[in-house]
């Protein structure tokens, strides 16, 4: 592949994510706008207020976690803080482990094999009889 292609496919990727992210900026503002004016600035788990250059890190959560789904209403958003918001997620991820079958702690514990003091009793009789 000559630099002119490498270059050319370079730009074309840099494009489409250009792009990509601007839509998704241009969709984020209209819903985070909505979203504001129908909500008191205030995170709907913790109860902090946010106002002015704070209001940034006041988000809106869909409550489905499909970020196509936006009713007029509202009814499928909530202003989370940045904080309870990773929260929310975070929990979503540890549950979804779950239900796919994560294994139990006690068959993770039972998957080890390394044994750190296996040959301590061992080593401390050793050690016993060289003091005597």
């Amino acid at each position: 592949m000559s630099t002119k292609d490498t270059t050319k496919g370079s730009n074309t990727l840099s494009q489409v994510l250009a792009d990509a992210r601007r839509h998704m900026q241009e969709r984020e503002k209209t819903y985070r706008e909505k979203a504001l004016k129908m909500y008191p600035h205030v995170c709907g788990r913790c109860g902090r207020e946010f106002s002015g250059k704070q209001l940034r890190e006041l988000t809106v959560h869909h409550r489905d976690h499909n970020h196509d789904n936006n009713p007029p209403d509202g009814s499928n958003w909530e202003l989370l803080c940045i904080y309870c918001h990773d929260n929310e997620h975070g929990r979503l991820e540890v549950a979804e482990a779950y239900e796919n079958g994560a294994p139990s702690r006690e068959s993770v514990a039972s998957d080890f094999s390394h044994k750190p003091f296996a040959a301590l009793e061992a080593l401390l009789k050793s050690k016993e009889k060289g003091d005597k």
